[in-house]
This record gives C-alpha cells, structure tokens and sequence, in this order.
C-alpha cells in the first residue's frame, strides 16, 4: 500500500486546500486550522510568543515552516490521537525546485521549525515521497521534519518517511540547541533519526521499515553529528525499537561527519530500551565512511533488554558502566529545561 493512500485513511480523507486563514478564538491567542484551510496560513498570522494553533482532524498536504521569529509556539492536535491530523508532503533532496536547483536535504523537509520554545503535540509529520516513484532522482533523503531551536519539545507526535525521517539539528555549528520528545513514534529505514542537536527521546517507539533490496544492513535508526564541543548529542531512553524486516537487517547506529563539520564527534546512548530482533544484536553498529570508524566515537549502551540487546560480541557493544549513566539522564542533556516535568 502506497503512503499516501495509508495517510489518507488514516486522517479519514479530509484535505486541506491551503488557502484559508485560520481564526483567533475569542480574544485569546489561539488560532483555529479546519479542513480546507493551512497551518502554514496560522503560523504567518502569530504575531508574537505564547500564541497557540489548534490543527482540527483531516490531511493537510502542505509545508510548513516556523522561522525563528515565532517562538514559544504551540502547534497541537484538536484531539489526543495524533493519527487524527496528518501534515504531509512530498519532496525529496533531489527533488527539482521550480525556480531550479534541487531542494536538498534540509530542504525537502514537510515540517521545518527554527522558533525557540516551540512545543507540538498530538498529531502526525509526514513525508510521503517514494523512491520507487522516482527512480531518476539519487537523492532520496525525504525529512518529515527539520527541527533547530533551543528547547523543541515534541509530544505524542507521530515521524513518518524513509530516509532521513527526523532532522533533529542546531542553528548553528557552535549552537547547543535541545530538543525533547516524549512518547513520540518515529519510522524508517537510513538515518532516520539525525544530525547535531542534543536531544533526548523519552519513552519512544523507533520502528525500522521493510525494504525491497537484497542487501544488509538495510539501514540505520540513527546518525548523529554531534559537535565535538557538546558534551551530549542523542539519548533515546525507556523506549523500543521494532522492526517490519527481518531478523538482524538494521543496526543501531552509525556515526554522520559531515563534510561541512569534520571535527564532528558523534554521540549516542541508548539506555533502558527494548530492542527487538530486526537489530543485529552481533554488530549493531557500522561506519559511514571508514575515515571515521564507529569505533572511535560516543556510541554507549546501558540496561537494554530484548533480543536486539544481547550482548555476544562485548567490543561490538559498549556500555556505560553505572557511574557513567548516572551523567546520561535527561535532567544532564537539558539542564534546567524539564519538559518532563510531572511524568
């Protein structure tokens, strides 16, 4: 089944046109998104910190993009189910821009957020482009989401693509942005969760997608390029992995040094998480490129569990030792920011 059918019945057929503008409520600051209009057309209507856009059920095909400018945003769903609204598009890196030049991989995105504070709960982010589709297009990185801005908080959100789902990342090289995301579901199959943010995923559920190729690994849940300067990049923690391939076709991890930042040293701890057997348990983690083996970099594991999580290879599996964990917590990567606050 194609994506874009899935989504659909998902968010029961409702799609929003784009044009319409949203609604203040009242004399509050909330703006209200109904089928037939755009979120992007609220979040050009806020026009100062603390405003709040309430996305009503449907499939809203469009891209949305939060400059800096809008922060202490929220963006939430009209109910708790987040497969209730579905934000979607689909482009990918060597999608062709109508003014020329490709989109790259930034820019493929279908949600993009710089705005610091901002908070987005309760619905989906999606990129529904397909390589199958388009097997003239070699740049196939197609993000869900492109998110910069100190204190991002994802919750009960729904990451659904392929390649490259969730651009976690900085404003800037030497930025130290941080992002939290509870209870959040994120799918896909290469380097689905990436980039340079310090971020931490409480309580989520990874999931590896199926893949029509004959090789393995088929792909990687994660590739941070954290700074060398950051003391903490990825921590995915009191969550699990699942897979819809086959036994042992995904590793963890592998370690992204971009061209553009190659004093890069990547970090990850995944701690207290089921994992299960789509994860080669014997060698779950590979190189990008072998000038940067993964060996060398922050990759740790603590008190995981699952078949994904046996440990038959120790040097395959470093571990933290429990006065090491003690300093991969989310109070340590987020200081005294605690969107977690009460769970």
């Amino acid at each position: 089944m194609r994506r874009r059918t899935l989504l659909g019945k998902i968010a029961g057929g409702l799609v929003a046109s784009g044009t319409a503008p949203a609604l203040a409520h009242g004399g509050r600051r909330v703006l209200h998104v109904r089928p037939g209009g755009s979120v992007q057309a609220a979040v050009d209507a806020v026009t100062g910190p603390g405003w709040t856009i309430v996305v009503h059920p449907g499939t809203y095909r469009e891209v949305v993009d939060i400059p800096a400018g809008k922060g202490e945003l929220t963006l939430r769903g009209a109910s708790r189910d987040p497969h209730a609204v579905v934000i979607v598009f689909d482009r990918a890196n060597g999608t062709t821009r109508p003014e020329g030049g490709t989109y790259g991989t930034a820019g493929s995105a279908t949600f993009t957020s710089a705005a610091p504070g901002l908070t987005v709960r309760d619905l989906t982010l999606a990129n529904d482009w397909l390589r199958a589709d388009h097997p003239d297009i070699t740049g196939t990185q197609a993000v869900a989401a492109y998110v910069t801005g100190d204190r991002s908080h994802f919750e009960n959100v729904r990451f659904l693509a392929h390649q490259d789902t969730l651009f976690a990342d900085t404003t800037a090289l030497d930025a130290f942005d941080r992002q939290y995301y509870g209870r959040c579901y994120i799918e896909g199959d290469v380097d689905f969760v990436f980039g340079r943010a310090r971020a931490v995923f409480d309580s989520c559920h990874f999931r590896t997608l199926q893949r029509d190729v004959a090789f393995t690994p088929k792909g990687m849940v994660f590739a941070p390029a954290t700074a060398r300067a950051n003391p903490y990049g990825f921590l995915a923690l009191r969550g699990r992995i699942t897979s819809g391939a086959e036994d042992a076709a995904y590793k963890i991890a592998r370690p992204w040094v971009p061209s553009y930042e190659t004093t890069a040293w990547p970090s990850l701890v995944v701690r207290d998480t089921w994992i299960g057997p789509g994860t080669d348990a014997v060698a779950p983690y590979t190189n990008m490129r072998d000038a940067h083996p993964w060996q060398t970099m922050r990759f740790r594991e603590y008190a995981n569990a699952g078949p994904g999580a046996v440990v038959s290879v120790p040097e395959n599996r470093p571990r933290l030792t429990a006065a090491e964990a003690r300093e991969h917590t989310r109070r340590t990567y987020l200081g005294d920011w605690r969107p977690y606050a009460g769970r």
